[in-house]
């Protein structure tokens, strides 16, 4: 009969041994590449492949393509657009508009025909391009605003959550969607209208981000509040009219725009995107050694707004110099999300792996980590082993234990593999900015 002090003892011993096959180790440090998914410079459709690394595309739609009849849509053009940006392996963001200058076709006609309002004149407020003409519908007209709320909700109900997407910006109200209609602002939506928009894209979707143009709070005079909604934003006048210059003049940038709705807005970039287009004016030249004077810096402005992505076309319009692109890819890991794999514990089948955020935003979208086994021949071990673990919610500067129990111990000369899967059959894994990326398998991080 073995005596309590004995088995104790055993027990003891047996515990030290398992602990001391526990092991620790830090994987080293890399360079996360440039075209990690939803994050970086985002092209128009299509773009020429060699210009710059890139993981979205952007487009507009007109609203009249969709919107066919009173409840009637008829989703062919997007769905088109979406999958020839995912069969590149990139997601879409995309923006509806109802007035474009230069362009005639985003009000659905059924709504003209059934005396819906309009108002044509020649937009100034075009530069660097020549003014044009633009057609503004009646915000008011009640036919109008109960097609926007139909809509947004059948969008909602089709494309929350599709892989396929990014982020969409709300659009829909003012010139080229952006929620103003400079110079003539008495033709903008009320903030009613603006007020029903929002409600209608809150109660659609749950999943897919939706940006606004404009942050607001309760005293703006022509915009509704919206620094308590669950909305990201995006600055479409980036490194040009972003930083806060102290003048009265520039009280309408992004910057000091942002800070006036308050610390709710101020602190959105926490748990919704920011994202926006770099100026016409600046793009290309931003990223030269000695930019233009009106050009503002646009490592400050990434840091100061938190950026994620930036409609750009200056490095995809005409081949960049090596010059520009080299400080581009620079400045464009800057943007988003970074995730680093610091320490490493195996104790047995208990995993344990440090997360590290060294990037200047979260990460937005609710993918989910798996691991992988590969036998000394390379061969999996089980197949991939999917868990619940999500890179959102780690700030910039925080780190995240990650703790997994495996099927197995596993013996020495395997090899265990961790990825952050793209949900878009053809699209890129989350890169880790350490050296072991796709060191064993194209996609996954070896730990």
């Amino acid at each position: 009969m073995t005596s309590p002090l004995l088995k104790s003892f055993c027990l003891a011993t047996a515990m030290m041994l398992a602990w001391a096959e526990a092991a620790t180790w830090e994987l080293e440090k890399g360079q996360a590449p440039v075209d990690n998914p939803l994050k970086g410079l985002v092209p128009y459709m299509n773009p020429r492949a060699d210009r710059f690394p890139h993981s979205m595309e952007f487009f507009y739609i007109p609203l009249s393509e969709v919107v066919i009849g009173p409840g009637k849509c008829n989703w062919a053009g997007l769905d088109r657009r979406l999958d020839d940006i995912a069969s590149r392996g990139h997601q879409a963001v995309f923006r509806f508009y109802l007035e474009y200058p230069g362009k005639s076709d985003g009000i659905p006609p059924y709504l003209i025909a059934a005396g819906l309002e309009v108002h044509p004149y020649l937009n100034t407020n075009t530069s660097p391009f020549p003014p044009d003409q633009v057609i503004t519908p009646d915000y008011e007209n009640p036919d109008l605003r109960k097609a926007l709320t139909e809509f947004i909700g059948a969008l909602g109900e089709r494309y929350d959550g599709d892989p396929r997407i990014g982020f969409i910006t709300a659009g829909l109200l003012g010139t080229w969607g952006e929620w103003h209609t400079y110079p003539r602002e008495e033709l903008f939506a009320s903030k009613k209208v603006q007020r029903e928009v929002m409600d209608a894209y809150t109660a659609a979707f749950r999943t897919t981000p939706i940006l606004l143009r404009y942050p607001a709070g309760k005293d703006h005079e022509t915009l509704a509040s919206n620094s308590s909604r669950a909305f990201g934003y995006h600055d479409d006048s980036f490194a040009w009219a972003t930083l806060d210059t102290g003048r009265e003049e520039d009280d309408w940038f992004f910057l000091p725009t942002l800070r006036r709705a308050g610390p709710q807005a101020v602190e959105r970039w926490k748990t919704h995107p920011i994202g926006g287009e770099i100026r016409p004016e600046a793009w290309g030249v931003v990223f030269d050694a000695e930019p233009p004077e009106k050009v503002q810096d646009f490592d400050r402005c990434v840091r100061e707004t938190h950026v994620s992505w930036l409609m750009d076309s200056g490095l995809f319009e005409k081949k960049p110099t090596p010059e520009r692109k080299a400080r581009a890819l620079e400045a464009v890991r800057r943007m988003g999300y970074e995730f680093r794999v610091g320490s490493v514990t195996l104790h047995g089948r208990k995993l344990e792996v440090t997360v590290h955020n060294q990037g200047i935003a979260p990460f937005y979208h609710p993918w989910r980590a798996s691991l992988l086994i590969l036998g000394p021949d390379g061969r999996e071990i089980g197949g991939e082993i999917r868990t619940a673990h999500a890179l959102t919610g780690i700030l910039p500067g925080q780190s995240r234990v990650w703790e997994f129990d495996l099927p197995a111990a596993p013996s020495g000369d395997s090899k265990i593999l961790l990825r952050v899967a793209n949900p878009l059959p053809k699209g890129k894994a989350v890169g880790f900015a350490n050296r072991s990326q796709n060191a064993h398998r194209e996609g996954w991080l070896s730990l």
